[in-house]
């Protein structure tokens, strides 16, 4: 094996070995088993996987900020939290009916491993559900609950892209490093809040919605 070719291999091997610690991992909760035999099945399965239903290989950014990792793990817990109890408090009034939305959210800095973390942060906190990704576009549909007029679209939309910031300052690439930090030196939007670490107070997502109206059930929305 030619020298080039050795170097292309352990790359490889090393590019993969995130995903296949992260479905050993997955098989053993699958089986609820941490054991020797469990840990050689999932070795197995996911050497399996990997080359048997082989897709195009993600490169990770190479970039972890532990600052801004430890800081997004801390709003993580406080969004979930925040919106374990906005869910239930507006499932509980039995006066009023919350309003729900369709809302389209345009990222601004994602590549298919960012656009990933932001749909899966989103999803994980209660009170919105990415139900569609368009790849092309580089926008998350996801359903809200609690929208009933456009500055509460206004909000959620903020929400996402609050988000994304957090997760690209934590684990985006150099590059998406640095055009975060070109538009928070320019003024773009609001990207300058979080450069001091302070948590946001609205955990949930989205992005721009036209009327969800007041009880009226779910309203598709376009990003802006």
């Amino acid at each position: 094996m030619s020298r080039e070719a050795k170097r292309g291999l352990w790359r490889e091997i090393r590019e993969q070995l995130p995903f296949l610690i992260w479905l050993i991992v997955l098989w053993m909760l699958l089986w609820g088993q941490f054991t020797a035999l469990s840990l050689v099945t999932g070795v197995i399965v996911a050497v399996f996987v990997t080359r048997v239903f082989r897709l195009p290989t993600v490169e990770l950014s190479g970039r972890v900020n532990l600052w801004w990792a430890a800081i997004l793990a801390v709003q993580f817990l406080a969004a979930v939290v925040l919106g374990s109890l906005s869910v239930a408090v507006q499932v509980l009034n039995p006066w009023r009916q919350p309003g729900a939305a369709i809302v389209a959210v345009p990222l601004r800095y994602a590549d298919d491993l960012m656009m990933t973390h932001v749909a899966v942060t989103s999803s994980l906190i209660p009170g919105s559900l990415v139900v569609e990704a368009d790849r092309d576009t580089r926008t998350l549909y996801l359903h809200v609950i609690g929208v009933r007029s456009r500055a509460d679209v206004d909000r959620q939309r903020e929400g996402v892209l609050r988000w994304e910031r957090r997760i690209v300052r934590a684990l985006g690439t150099p590059a998406q490093y640095r055009a975060l930090r070109a538009d928070e030196w320019n003024g773009r939007g609001d990207a300058r809040e979080e450069r001091d670490g302070r948590s946001g107070r609205d955990g949930r997502s989205g992005r721009s919605v036209p009327g969800a109206s007041a009880g009226r059930g779910p309203a598709r929305g376009e990003g802006s």
